[in-house]
């Protein structure tokens, strides 16, 4: 009898312990694109800022441009997962940021030279280089994840057809979470020709390539607005807060490695405090600390945020 008490104590500790272990999922969720649309229009009254975890949040056992590692994002913060698109030698959308799988994975050599059957042979590498159990994902396996957990900007890259990757959108209906990041203002005008209720990140750096989008026929209620990988001039930001419109401010390289080398800093808070809206990077654990502190300090919440 003392051994079976012995045994039931000692397997409610380890239960108790792996309950304490579970992790918390922060998840972004709109029931419709017009709540997408109300939540990126910007206000006072209706701002929460944002990280995006650029190529979904890569740290140490978890590769980037993969859906556990997405997953993973989200115990940290409710995230934009950023994530780059590319063609198998059969032309399925698989995600990956690099022309070669030599660095993220045990394949080795172009992308392009390998059918999706042949791809899932290798194994994704973390940042690292240590190997995983993770596969290389394709386009439908994450917007079909995706739904009511993050936001998505979806990285095209070279030759990649924007047509393709919108009509998965469509299928996966994933309007409502989805962003289309462009780099010129052509690709903007193409991406809203194809889809005029889809949202846009465009480059906005300075007043005037916001000017040509609009005269490109591209409304501010369709675009957020990326302001490169340095903090522009307050006032850039408070000519597009003026107008409605949403920032992004990428953070990998200069201002992650500031933040790492000085964490007392309150680098993320500052940025966010100064204008920013969504920050782009790849210090995901500090970005997420600072902008907790900063959201709670201001008392800002959403309705989307579960």
């Amino acid at each position: 009898m003392k051994f079976h008490y012995l045994l039931f104590f000692a397997l409610t500790i380890v239960f108790a312990s792996c309950k304490q272990e579970e992790k918390v999922h922060h998840y972004i969720k709109f029931n419709k694109t017009e709540e997408l649309y109300q939540f990126l229009k910007w206000s006072p009254e209706n701002r929460f800022p944002l990280i995006s975890a650029h190529r979904g949040g890569p740290m140490s056992g978890f590769p980037e441009n993969c859906i556990e590692t997405f997953d993973n994002a989200t115990t940290y913060n409710p995230v934009i997962i950023e994530f780059d698109i590319a063609y198998s030698k059969d032309s399925v959308m698989v995600i990956m940021h690099d022309d070669k799988l030599d660095r993220t994975s045990t394949g080795k050599g172009e992308i392009g030279n390998y059918t999706y059957d042949e791809l899932k042979a290798f194994n994704l590498k973390d940042d690292e280089g240590k190997e995983t159990n993770f596969k290389i994902p394709t386009l439908d396996s994450v917007l079909s994840w995706s739904k009511g957990k993050v936001l998505l900007t979806i990285d095209l890259k070279k030759g990649v057809s924007y047509a393709k990757v919108i009509k998965k959108v469509r299928k996966y209906k994933v309007e409502s979470n989805s962003i289309i990041i462009t780099y010129t203002a052509d690709q903007a005008k193409e991406v809203h020709q194809l889809a005029p209720d889809l949202m846009i990140s465009a480059s906005v750096q300075k007043k005037s390539e916001l000017r040509r989008l609009n005269a490109l026929g591209i409304p501010n209620n369709r675009i957020v607005a990326f302001n490169g990988v340095s903090a522009p001039d307050k006032e850039l930001y408070q000519y597009l807060h003026g107008k409605g419109i949403t920032t992004i401010l990428g953070t990998m390289g200069n201002i992650d490695k500031s933040s790492i080398a000085n964490p007392a800093k309150l680098v993320y808070y500052h940025l966010v405090n100064n204008g920013a809206d969504i920050l782009s990077g790849d210090n995901l654990p500090q970005a997420s600390e600072q902008l907790d502190k900063f959201r709670y300090n201001k008392k800002l919440a959403s309705k989307h945020i579960e």
